[in-house]
């Protein structure tokens, strides 16, 4: 083939994906779909008759050719974390004055803040990471650390670039926002669907998170969904940013959709202004939203905020009043949860609610059911707090029948029939026989074996419901005795899936100290808890011979919670178990005891930036710690010392700005190598 025809081709490539940008992307289409189509076959011809020169952005090359057997697991290079959320005017004021309180106290200046203020789609949350402006990977958000691997899905929407649209790309540019269906699209597709014996969803955010969970991306690529970015995660670039709208304003030079919603706001009434706004155009609106988000424009001003454990300090989301629709209660039962704790749950009716249908509702506990006096019978008001947990909001008396009763709590566990009791101090009725409880048993291996705890992969709820109904497990420690045959023996299982769960149960045996905490279940323990545990106390064996004074004295524990500890392990089945555990092989490295006369950052705060070369930013963290450094995340007056890498951005002005000493990563190394 000559070079003018391949010189042909590739303009026909850039035409083709420019005008597919100009209708997924920015809605101003310059040519016909007939046209297209034209233009489409022409390039399909081209590549059926020189097949090696297919180029990986061409429009046809967004498909695969065969589907998935699993996702892959993807650890996020920097979390993806929540919102936290507010639903009055109240709670927003108080959020404003919690940042600019602690800006003052960092800085010692007052500010009046500009927010950019954008739509919250109610989509599915992913990140697309792109290299030298080539898309390589994509993930969902899963639980902030690590998310599901859909690549060859994300390949198939339209407004994605597949390549961005600069001759000078970043050199890592990890995009993060909402995949949605449009509710034109949703609408569409149903009707399709049911014309074609498909399945029909319920509402656009279920049909985007069941398109984008599709093994086959050939189905994937027949849903009309879309992308609208609205921030970025791990970015490598020589450019710099001083605020959040000027990334945005970037990514859409690059390609991406951004919401023409999205502007910028001052101060509280700027915010205010722009939710009532929203809020009287939701309903015209082609994309489903649940409220909008404010984020401090400043990106200096961000870094100084810094994060609380799951979210930033710096953003909120301001959420819609739940959608209350009525229904009738047709039973209440009781639940029993991990801990034993007993919460009443409302039978309903089926009502759909937010798009959303809805059959049960929590009661909460045995006081909030009596204070809201629900029965059996009656008529309720029912909203999706927060658009997520359907809940009871009160009743509708005047419909009540006239032979209803007052609902009593059991006085007895109904999967196990012990007594239940009730701690002084709490609202909640616990069943106290434990493990020898089937619901507790249940509850306690799915959260063993859950994603932030041991990470046992291909062992799901149902499955572990089989697994305990049949009797071949009581304790997690049996899950490590489990054969082939025993699993494969069971209702809707093969060999297959037998091997895969078993090689999962062998996998989770390489662990770590808080991990293996966390996963114990005791209660009150979580993940944080369970990290400062680990630190502290090295071992297992100094934690399970803790007294209340030695773990009073860590930070954040405090009594209760150090009473749970020593309760949980003065239980002697529960030592049983713990060694039956290690037994079966679970292990995890030692944490090495810091030498506090041999901690050259003992008392400092330090902060990392920019690209590391030689270690991960949470090994760098980790050696920190162990020469006695406080890791932050954001540069402020009490900031002793900054690390920075390649790329170091608004910290590393910031540290200038302060006079606060600024160091390398080789400095660190020779530093740890010095100890």
């Amino acid at each position: 083939m000559n070079s003018p025809e391949l010189i042909k081709y590739q303009a026909l490539v850039d035409e083709l994906n420019h005008h597919a940008r100009q209708y997924y992307v920015l809605d101003d289409p310059e040519i016909s779909d007939g046209e297209y189509d034209k233009l489409y076959r022409q390039l399909l011809q081209f590549e059926k008759e020189h097949p090696e020169q297919v180029s990986f952005e061409s429009p046809t090359q967004r498909v695969a050719d065969a589907p998935l057997t699993h996702f892959e697991q993807i650890r996020h290079v920097v979390p993806m974390l929540s919102l936290g959320n507010v639903f009055t005017e109240e709670e927003l004021h108080a959020f404003e004055q919690r940042i600019t309180k602690r800006l003052q106290k960092e800085t010692g200046e007052s500010f009046s803040l500009v927010y950019a203020a954008e739509p919250k789609l109610d989509g599915l949350a992913v990140s697309i990471r792109y290299e030298q402006g080539i898309l390589v990977q994509a993930a969902t958000r899963g639980d902030g650390q690590i998310g599901e691997n859909i690549t060859v899905n994300i390949r198939t929407l339209p407004s994605v670039p597949l390549k961005l649209n600069t001759k000078q790309p970043p050199e890592v540019l990890e995009v993060r926002g909402e995949v949605v269906m449009l509710r034109s699209g949703f609408e569409a597709y149903n009707s399709w669907a049911e014309k074609h014996g498909e399945k029909v969803f319920a509402n656009p955010r279920n049909a985007a998170a069941g398109s984008l969970r599709q093994l086959d991306p050939r189905k994937t690529a027949k849903r009309p969904l879309s992308f609208f970015a609205y921030s970025v995660g791990e970015l490598v670039t020589e450019k710099h940013f001083g605020t959040h709208f000027e990334v945005l304003e970037w990514l859409a030079t690059l390609g991406f959709q951004i919401n023409q919603l999205n502007t910028l706001v001052k101060g509280l009434t700027g915010c205010s202004d722009f939710y009532h706004r929203i809020g009287q155009l939701r309903a015209q609106l082609d994309f489903d939203i649940d409220g909008v988000v404010y984020k401090v424009n400043d990106l200096s001003l961000q870094d100084t905020l810094g994060f609380v454990t799951k979210a930033p300090r710096w953003a909120i989301a301001h959420k819609f009043p739940a959608e209350e629709v009525t229904t009738v209660v047709e039973d209440i039962e009781v639940q029993v949860g991990r801990t034993g704790s007993i919460t009443p749950v409302a039978r309903l009716q089926a009502v759909t609610v937010g798009g959303v249908t809805v059959t049960n509702a929590t009661l909460h506990n045995e006081a909030e059911i009596y204070r809201k006096d629900i029965r059996v019978g009656d008529t309720v008001f029912v909203r999706r707090a927060g658009d997520v947990i359907p809940e009871v909001v009160k009743v509708v008396k005047s419909k009540r029948p006239k032979n209803s009763q007052i609902f009593k709590m059991p006085t007895h566990c109904p999967v196990c029939n012990s007594l239940l009791f009730k701690e002084e101090g709490e609202a909640v009725l616990r069943c106290v026989n434990g493990m020898d409880c089937d619901a507790q048993r249940k509850e306690s291996i799915k959260h063993f074996a859950s994603r932030k705890a041991m990470d046992i992969e291909g062992l799901g709820d149902k499955l572990v419901d089989q697994l305990v109904d049949s009797g071949l497990i009581h304790t997690p420690a049996d899950l490590y005795q489990l054969t082939e045959q025993q699993v494969a023996g069971l209702p809707r299982m093969a060999e297959k899936s037998a091997q895969n769960l078993l090689i999962g149960i062998e996998n989770s045996k390489k662990s770590t100290l808080s991990r293996f905490l966390y996963a114990l279940g005791i209660r009150e323990v979580g993940e944080a808890t369970a990290l400062t545990l680990a630190q502290s106390m090295q071992t297992l064996e100094n934690i399970m011979q803790a007294d209340i004074d030695s773990l009073t004295a860590l930070p954040d524990i405090g009594q209760v919670v150090s009473g749970h500890i020593i309760a949980y392990f003065k239980q002697p089945q529960n030592r049983t178990v713990i060694s039956q555990l290690i037994g079966h092989g679970i292990q995890w490295p030692d944490i090495q005891k810091s030498d506090q006369n041999n901690q050259p950052l003992q008392g400092q705060t330090v902060v990392l930036t920019g690209k590391l070369n030689q270690m991960t930013r949470s090994d760098a963290k980790a050696a920190l710690q162990q020469l006695g450094a406080k890791v932050t995340g954001s540069v402020s007056t009490n900031t002793d010392l900054l690390i920075a890498g390649e790329n170091a951005g608004s910290k590393f002005t910031k540290a200038q700005s302060l006079g606060i000493k600024i160091v390398d990563e080789q400095w660190l190394i020779d530093t740890i190598n010095q100890r």
